[in-house]
């Protein structure tokens, strides 16, 4: 009698859907490929019950607890479609000799796209306008100019990188604050500096860092009061960087002119805090690597380093256990 096929179980909302390659990949090699389609977090004993006799399952915005694994003994790698894995509970993988893999680099042109798109949109209320006039009112709303502005980056990775080398397209002063400056964020004219010298100095702040241990919660009430009355705060990292208690005093008294975020706390899922409501406040979700493009290249990614534990070596794509301390 054959083997069984090796079991893959996807809880990622877009692989397999934009783009059919990665799913078929997997399938040409034996594998036994079940997309579990939700538009909300899964409970615990939805993802054990779904995930049961699985050997890899591939997750998107979610993460995986111990408690499920607990129900999971046969299971060999969790693929993070994506690259951040501050969900998955990577002590606990570790301990039952569960690899965690992710698909790191494949989004970075795209989400620093996204990233300008909502930081143009905030400064020039296009979405707001468009609403408006579409309701049948016309009102032409001042913004404010990029040129001869100051973006700061928190996160001076690939993604930071990457916003640099646009607003530099942009005519823009860039400052950085990363624990790891980059060399060849100098090509953008960028300068590093603290994040408190940072958030008082630019009229637009953007995170790209990581969720780790020492970012989470990393712009406060205090980090807030610190930036100035017109600067605009924009998140395409995680969505535990940024106090959200403290985020919504500040909009809503008027300390910030806006705020734009693709992450969220429960995804799928709407975003359960009162800002939504506000004109200065774009919510999407989670789109930074929401093209046909990338979705194509993190499908195949995550193809790789499964058929990889599949085939019996080491994945390309491998997490460590310093991606728990540096992302």
């Amino acid at each position: 009698m054959p083997d069984r096929p090796f079991r893959v179980v996807s809880f990622a909302a877009t692989f397999g859907v934009f783009t059919k390659e990665p799913k078929e990949r997997l399938e040409a090699t034996g594998c036994e490929v079940i997309i579990v389609k939700h538009d909300r977090p899964l409970t615990k004993s939805e993802m054990i019950r779904y995930a049961r006799g699985a050997d890899a399952v591939i997750l998107g915005g979610g993460g995986m607890s111990e408690a499920v694994m607990d129900e999971l003994p046969g299971l060999k790698v969790i693929a993070q479609h994506g690259r951040g894995i501050d969900g998955i509970d990577y002590a606990a993988a570790t301990r039952r000799g569960i690899l965690i893999v992710n698909a790191p680099g494949v989004n970075t042109e795209e989400t620093a796209d996204l990233t300008f798109g909502l930081i143009l949109d905030l400064e020039r209320h296009i979405t707001q306008m468009n609403n408006e006039f579409k309701q049948g009112t016309w009102i032409k709303r001042a913004g404010h100019s990029l040129y001869g502005k100051t973006i700061g980056i928190v996160g001076v990775g690939d993604i930071g990188c990457a916003v640099a080398r646009r607003a530099m397209g942009f005519g823009m002063d860039i400052l950085g604050n990363d624990i790891f400056p980059r060399a060849e964020a100098a090509k953008t004219g960028l300068i590093f500096t603290n994040l408190n010298d940072l958030l008082s100095r630019s009229d637009v702040v953007t995170i790209h860092t990581p969720l780790t241990m020492a970012t989470k919660n990393l712009i406060g009430a205090k980090e807030l009061r610190m930036m100035r009355d017109d600067a605009i705060l924009v998140n395409t990292a995680r969505h535990g960087i940024i106090r959200q208690s403290a985020l919504e005093k500040a909009l809503k008294s008027g300390k910030l002119y806006g705020y734009a975020t693709d992450v969220h706390e429960s995804e799928p899922g709407l975003p359960p805090y009162s800002i939504t409501d506000l004109d200065n406040v774009i919510v999407t979700p989670h789109v930074g690597s929401a093209t046909y493009e990338t979705n194509l290249r993190m499908g195949m990614a995550v193809a790789d380093n499964i058929i990889a534990v599949k085939d019996g070596v080491t994945p390309p794509n491998l997490v460590t256990s310093l991606a728990q301390i540096y992302g």
